[in-house]
């Protein structure tokens, strides 16, 4: 059994999206990688016929990949979301004092986590750390780079 996706509003229409994607736009390419490879004749030896092959074989993976996270998604509904207490789909305003800067976080599900862009899994040690606390409360979290300290400052959808 596939694990559960737990997906924002955002994440389901994203990976809706990248679905129909990879269904029309990308097979699409790849049948015709692959048409074209095999008019080079001799399978044997043919590369370009192994590489479509190859990136039919990933395609298909992602394809089945993101159908089974739509199947066992549990979708955020941000309407029963409370700002009393963080949670998956929350975004929080915290205090880093290591940095001494506030900074912006939503708590997502692991398929929707991107560091980079401020989404923060709840599996990670700092979203999990944060989940179930109010504003006003201190956080410390023990991360792989050592303790981060946090005051949440607001919780909001």
């Amino acid at each position: 059994m596939a694990k559960q996706a737990i997906l924002t509003d955002e994440g389901l229409k994203n990976y809706e999206q990248e679905l129909e994607y990879l269904k029309t736009v990308k097979r699409k390419e790849v049948a015709e990688k692959i048409k074209v490879a095999l008019s080079f004749g001799d399978l044997s030896e043919n590369s370009e016929y192994d590489e479509a092959k190859n990136d039919q074989a990933i395609l298909e993976a992602r394809i089945a990949q993101v159908e089974s996270i739509l199947k066992n998604a549990k979708i955020i509904d941000e309407n029963e979301l409370s700002n009393e207490h963080i949670h998956v789909g929350s975004k929080v305003r915290v205090h880093d004092f290591d940095f001494d800067e506030d900074v912006v976080y939503q708590i997502v599900g692991s398929n929707e986590a991107d560091p980079f862009n401020g989404k923060l899994s709840d599996e990670s040690p700092v979203g999990n750390a944060l989940l179930d606390h109010k504003v006003g409360e201190l956080v410390e979290v023990e991360t792989p780079d050592g303790p981060v300290k946090f005051e949440i400052l607001e919780i909001s959808k």
